[in-house]
């Protein structure tokens, strides 16, 4: 970091989905798209469904029916993922100023990275989409390690990058995030632009909550900014 602008923090993890990309009502789609494909079940709440994003997909697919065999959540997991990587996956957007705050943070020498649920596959469709992938130094998917909240991501982020997972500062939507960061040992901002709401985030005991991630910027100038020495 500059010397300029002292931060606790030298690394950003992202989460994607709600967090970056506007695409949680696709998701949402999409799981009631494979749903009427595989049908066996009736759909579970929207609620429910909101609530389980940021799992892995067959966990959160199990979530919804645990009374499910292994044969419908493989049916139920490979019609999902046909529908996103053939129609769905059309939908995803960066948040308005997403690409705008990842950049200014990039240019203020944080090292950014990704930690999402996603596919490696689906990771990469939407870097190729959204054109904003080189801006990570390093990213991790939900096929390279254990779900969340599992610190597993962040822990092998860290060690790629050098970075004491004290020095790092975890940012996603949902609880599942915060409770990864907790395990870790790191800090960790909550967003409002995705699937959990307020109070589930609130008890995950973030440092703070945010309305999206173009508030980011602000507030680590708040958390780094020091008092002008007396003259």
């Amino acid at each position: 970091m500059p010397a300029s602008t002292p931060t606790p923090y030298r690394l950003v993890v992202f989460d994607w989905d709600g967090t970056l990309a506007d695409s949680i009502p696709a998701i949402v789609d999409c799981t009631h798209a494979a749903l009427a494909v595989v049908d066996r079940f009736p759909l579970p709440p929207l609620a429910a469904i909101r609530g389980a994003i940021g799992l892995g997909l067959r966990d959160s697919l199990a979530q919804f029916f645990p009374e499910a065999d292994e044969e419908f959540i493989t049916a139920l997991t490979a019609a999902y993922r046909e529908l996103w990587l053939g129609t769905y996956r059309e939908r995803i957007t960066l948040f308005p100023s997403a690409r705008a705050t990842v950049e200014s943070l990039a240019a203020a020498g944080y090292l950014l990275a990704v930690a999402t649920a996603k596919s490696r596959r689906g990771l990469e469709a939407d870097f190729a989409a959204t054109g904003i992938g080189p801006l990570f130094r390093a990213t991790r998917s939900g096929d390279e390690a254990p779900p969340k909240p599992h610190p597993e991501m962040l822990l092998s982020l860290c060690a790629e990058l050098g970075i004491p997972p004290g020095e790092a500062l975890m940012v996603g939507d949902t609880s599942f995030d915060l409770e990864m960061a907790r395990a870790a040992g790191m800090a960790a901002v909550g967003l409002l632009s995705g699937a959990h709401g307020r109070e589930r985030l609130a008890a995950s005991d973030p440092a703070a909550i945010l309305d999206g991630v173009v508030e980011l910027p602000d507030w680590l100038a708040a958390r780094t900014a020091r008092p002008a020495a007396a003259g």
